[in-house]
């Protein structure tokens, strides 16, 4: 695992039991008012190409997302997360820092999955060797996915930063943090799923960034180990 992924290892979290209670209420599909059901009015339920705005999943990210959570609808993401606002978020937030992109749920008729989509500032590109439970593979600065998460770095430089020189080491990550549930079905096949909606999520934030060449991300993800 690299210097980062360890870090976050320790850490269990970015955030504080607090904080992250605030998050997963703020990032949930919908908000408004209540039915007596408990169910909010403007409660829907979206195909994965919808979700986190409707830029951040492309259509094999949308099929990725079935074999992860074993649904193709999901609630609708709340109209404040989105790749435009996380960007912009980020911007503002130089030098590092980290949040959510948004969360993808599955519906409320179905069994709870619930994953993490977030971005990252680290200082500097990742060095280091990579955990076992990783597979590497090459997409931006570095790409790694296992059986339920995934992350890709890449550095972005372009107008959006304070100057023409900055240049933004970026982590998005795609994680089921569920102490719980291990993966049962096929590892490889959920690393790939992992590392398809984490490099879709990554050059949507590039492009959004208007990162000089999308960052060093390939148009399609990248599976083949490194």
């Amino acid at each position: 695992m690299r210097t980062v992924i360890r870090r976050r290892s320790i850490r269990g979290g970015l955030l504080s039991a607090a904080v992250a209670g605030s998050l997963i209420l703020g990032a949930t599909g919908c908000g408004g008012d209540r039915d007596e059901d408990g169910v909010p009015d403007d409660y829907k339920v979206v195909a994965g190409t919808q979700l986190c705005g409707g830029k951040a999943m492309s259509a094999e990210a949308s099929k990725a997302l079935k074999v992860i959570t074993g649904s193709s609808r999901f609630e609708a993401s709340a109209k404040a997360y989105t790749i435009a606002q996380a960007a912009t978020d980020l911007v503002e937030a130089f030098p590092p820092a980290s949040d959510d992109i948004c969360r993808v749920y599955t519906p409320r008729d179905s069994p709870d999955f619930d994953l993490r989509i977030t971005w990252d500032l680290e200082d500097s590109a990742p060095t280091g060797p990579s955990a076992p439970e990783f597979t590497e593979l090459k997409m931006g600065d570095l790409a790694v996915a296992a059986a339920d998460k995934a992350y890709v770095f890449f550095a972005c430089r372009g107008e959006r930063f304070s100057t023409s020189t900055t240049v933004a080491h970026i982590v998005i990550g795609v994680e089921h943090r569920d102490p719980f549930h291990e993966p049962e079905d096929d590892i490889e096949a959920l690393k790939d799923a992992y590392a398809t909606v984490a490099h879709s999520v990554s050059l949507a934030m590039a492009k959004e960034l208007r990162c000089e060449k999308n960052g060093g991300l390939p148009a399609k993800p990248v599976l083949n180990p490194a």
